[in-house]
């Protein structure tokens, strides 16, 4: 046995070794992939900047090259009033304009052809960034997970293999919702705000030219975004965690849950409950609330169904949770080597977070047939056991 520990030791500071050298190769590629998208990001804020100003310059030429071929048409028309050089300067300061919104439009369709490439470039390399991360906090989960436990990596691998896979997943699943809720703050408030900031720009600018009509209107474009980042701000904090949980409790917070879930996916979705209601302890709470978000969501993002139901029965010390879809379904014995190579939790997550709170997860589902998730958890702590074993 201690010559099979040895080794296995020496296999896991290889394979330690290797991954430490891959992590950093992956931070280059990070560091370098980053530096791009910073580069990108500022030329493409210059561009859009720039884009903003041409395109209020032809705007600009175009009323003054429409007075123009007005004020033309008068001094050509009126022979009394007006002699050929003042045609002729007429003529001239038309052509002029006309000549210089012709520059202007093709300045404006470039810089527009630059910015939508560029946003096309940074979206790539964001992409990039969003990959190497993810490899990134894998590897120091994994590096993190092996470290810890060389010394006694025998025990562990002979008696504590489930415990041990269910904690390195719970550490994944952690990194996992870091980065989501970074994307979500990137992709919503972030750039909302960076665009209030581009548009203040532009009314300075306005109120140096003194156009307070035009101030006036970009003032409630404005108002309007910056409401839409506070709403963005507001369904970040939900996800994060619900308030309405601690103050109304299970149901009503998830029946609003269900309710927004229609508005935003446009998919028919019912809520029910059956027996009596009553609170439970605040994480037991929050640990149904989220087996129901991630079901819907699941639900939402790979089975495409027209319509979702939820059912929550409260039973003697027993919770149970019903969540159905009419989407594509799939074939339940798939479901773990599916999860697998997608390298996401899904399903697989759920089950296991109902593990850890020692309740039950069943699923049925056939190819186009939908889904039926069926969840019993004990919501009292002295039975769970006994229902576990039962």
């Amino acid at each position: 046995m201690d010559f099979q520990a040895d080794a296995i030791d020496r296999v896991i500071n290889n394979a330690v070794n290797v991954l430490e050298n891959s992590k950093l190769q992956i931070l280059e590629i990070l560091d370098s992939a980053r530096n791009e998208l910073k580069t990108l990001s500022n030329e493409l804020q210059n561009v859009m900047k720039e884009t903003a100003e041409t395109v209020e310059k032809v705007d600009q030429l175009e009323v003054n090259y429409r007075k123009s071929r007005i004020r033309l048409t008068e001094v050509s028309r009126d022979f009394v009033r007006y002699n050929e050089e003042d045609i002729k300067q007429a003529y001239e300061k038309a052509t002029q304009l006309q000549l210089d919104l012709l520059i202007y439009r093709e300045k404006e369709m470039y810089l527009k052809a630059r910015r939508d490439e560029l946003q096309k470039r940074a979206r790539n390399v964001e992409k990039s960034v969003e990959r190497a991360e993810t490899i990134s906090s894998q590897m120091s989960v994994v590096l993190e997970y092996f470290s810890g436990e060389l010394g006694q990596v025998t025990r562990i691998l002979e008696s504590a293999k489930n415990r041990q896979l269910i904690g390195l997943k719970i550490i994944l699943a952690q990194e996992e919702e870091r980065k989501r809720i970074s994307r979500e703050i990137h992709d919503g408030p972030a750039q909302l705000l960076a665009n209030l900031v581009l548009r203040t720009e532009i009314v300075e600018r306005m109120l140096a030219k003194q156009e307070f009509k035009l101030v006036q209107d970009e003032i409630v474009d404005l108002k309007a975004q910056v409401r839409s980042s506070l709403e963005e701000m507001r369904k970040v904090i939900f996800n994060l965690r619900p308030m309405a949980l601690d103050d109304l409790g299970l149901i009503p917070t998830l029946r609003k849950y269900v309710h927004d879930y229609e508005e935003k996916t446009k998919i028919r979705a019912t809520f029910e409950t059956r027996g009596k209601e009553h609170r439970m302890s605040s994480p037991m709470e929050a640990a149904v609330f989220r087996l129901v978000q991630e079901a819907l969501t699941n639900a939402a993002k790979h089975a495409f169904p027209t319509y979702v139901g939820v059912e929550i029965t409260y039973q003697a010390q027993m919770i149970r949770i019903v969540v159905t879809d009419n989407g594509l379904g799939f074939k339940v014995e798939q479901l773990e080597q599916k999860t697998k190579e997608h390298t996401h939790f899904g399903l697989i997550g759920m089950r296991e977070r109902v593990e850890l709170l020692e309740g039950r997860m069943e699923i049925e589902s056939a190819a186009n047939l939908g889904t039926k998730i069926i969840i019993h958890i004990p919501t009292n702590s002295d039975k769970r056991k006994e229902y576990q074993d039962g």
